[in-house]
Order: C-alpha cells, then structure tokens, then sequence
C-alpha cells in the first residue's frame, strides 16, 4: 500500500513539475531584455578584426565597448527594452555612422552590421 501511495506521489509531483515547466517564459522574456549583435565590415564589404564597437545607453550616457575578433562580429546582452542605443565602430583611423537601436524595435534579438567608411 505505501508502495502504491509513493508511485502515485512521484507520478503526480513529475506531472505538476512538467506542467510548471511548460508554462514558464524564457528568462528574456520574463525580464524585457534584448541584445544586439552584428558585423563590422570594411568599405569593400570584409570582416574587420579588432575594430571597437561602442555601444551608448542614450538615457544614462554609459558606454561598453566590444573588439571584434577574426570574424568582425560583437554582440552586447542584457538591454533594456526600454532605452535607445547608439551604436558605432572605429578602426584604425576609420569609422562608421552612428546607428541606433531604437525603443521602437521589438525584435529580442536585434541584427546591426556596421560598415567603416573612408577617411
């Protein structure tokens, strides 16, 4: 009989857990953060190693800055969903417009390639 008892209780928490589960949001979601990320490419259109990608928060005015590897990617995580962000890439005496990721944007995942431009 306590056998019988321990199967049902162990079968009724698993069917509770998987229903908690099911029902969770993913933790972006919950949180109302995005990120952005992107690629920083020279006037013909190649990845540029080691460019600085700056990233303003246009609210607080708190810049991170990200170097970009072989690839010429960055990314920045953790964004409020409620801030503009200016975005900009520098390298080597060059540099690209300043772009901006917009309140407006709703996108999580938010894709903005840099392109530098001659001096």
């Amino acid at each position: 009989m306590k056998r019988a008892i321990a199967v049902c209780l162990g079968l009724l928490l698993g069917w509770a857990s998987m229903t908690a589960w099911a029902q969770k949001k993913p933790k972006e979601e919950e949180t109302g953060v995005r990120s952005v990320e992107g690629v920083v490419t020279d006037p013909e259109g190649n990845p540029v190693e080691g460019a600085v990608v700056q990233l303003k928060n246009t609210k607080t005015l708190q810049v991170r800055s990200y170097i970009t590897g072989k690839n010429g990617t960055y990314s920045f995580h953790g964004l409020s969903q409620n801030v503009d962000y200016e975005l900009k890439a520098e390298h080597q005496g060059r540099s690209s417009d300043v772009r901006t990721l917009s309140v407006f944007d709703s996108r999580r995942k938010a894709v903005i390639n840099l392109r530098l431009k001659n001096p």
